[in-house]
């Protein structure tokens, strides 16, 4: 395949991928953009084992992951979510306590072992099917469904004993 059919293709699918891991749109425009600058240069190193967009989105995965130890970054509330949030002190309150939420669920993630973490990020970030999810890990759709419910259970149990810490 031309890798200019696969840009206009899978370009979107691996934006949005890296748009919700990162959160921000610069962000996964440059990975976005060097994923498929990536993929051009080993293209003939793809072997067809899975769906070219998994292929792709892990690239993306990757790349996204080498940008956040490169650039140290912090999850800490932007100045863009700041601008777009109402005047409303009470908005403003609940926007924190999301930000704060989701960097809790960010490091519990983190601590969660294979396959479970993989797994629930390719479902909740990639936006696979459990079908798809099962191809990238040559197993079943059913095991891909069980391993993601098994991870929601793990980091919901984390979250529970950190916000009962407190």
């Amino acid at each position: 395949m031309e890798v200019e059919k696969i840009y206009s293709l899978y370009f979107n699918d691996v934006y949005r991928y890296i748009r919700k891991l990162s959160g921000d749109e610069h962000i996964a425009e440059e990975i976005a953009a060097d994923t498929f600058f990536k993929a051009m240069k080993s293209l003939d190193s793809f072997r067809g084992d899975c769906d070219i967009r998994v292929w792709l989105c892990q690239i993306a995965k990757n790349g996204y992951l080498s940008y956040l130890k490169k650039n140290k970054r912090s999850d800490m509330i932007t100045d863009e979510v700041l601008l777009n949030m109402t005047d409303s002190k009470i908005n403003i309150e609940e926007e924190v306590i999301r930000q704060d939420e989701a960097y809790q669920i960010k490091k519990i993630l983190h601590d969660i072992e294979e396959p479970y973490k993989e797994v629930f990020m390719w479902r909740v970030f990639g936006d696979l099917s459990f079908k798809q999810i099962g191809q990238i890990f040559h197993k079943s759709e059913n095991w891909a469904c069980v391993t993601y419910h098994r991870a929601r259970s793990k980091i919901k149990a984390r979250l529970e004993a950190m916000n009962y810490e407190k």
